[in-house]
């Protein structure tokens, strides 16, 4: 089996984008605010604040970021997969099954 490329656009399903195209945008919007949340919890550090204090943005950040991460799975799996195994009602539900079962693990 080889590996997609950077070039290679949702391979399986021989689509010409990636899932989350339709998103991108918001996304951009979310990773910069996450970068904004990033550079926050460096000033904390600089200014010395209380550790309780920064992990509390830590943890705010980490969340943000799987946030980030599970959207994008949501996106490959209803475009990338889905398109690879053919749709069909059968197949959304599967798809959402497996979906909400990685948001568990994820979350744990």
């Amino acid at each position: 089996m080889t590996e997609p490329s950077d070039t290679d656009h949702c391979h399986t399903s021989g689509t010409a984008h990636h899932g989350y195209i339709t998103d991108k945008d918001r996304y951009l919007k979310r990773l910069k605010r996450i970068e904004g949340q990033a550079r926050g919890i460096s000033k904390m550090i600089e200014e010395e604040r209380y550790c309780i204090d920064i992990l509390t943005q830590t943890d705010a950040l980490t969340k943000a970021l799987q946030g980030v991460a599970l959207a994008l799975l949501d996106d490959h799996l209803r475009h990338c997969v889905r398109d690879a195994a053919a749709g069909g009602p059968a197949a959304d539900a599967k798809l959402t099954e497996a979906y909400e079962a990685i948001a568990r693990l994820v979350r744990s």
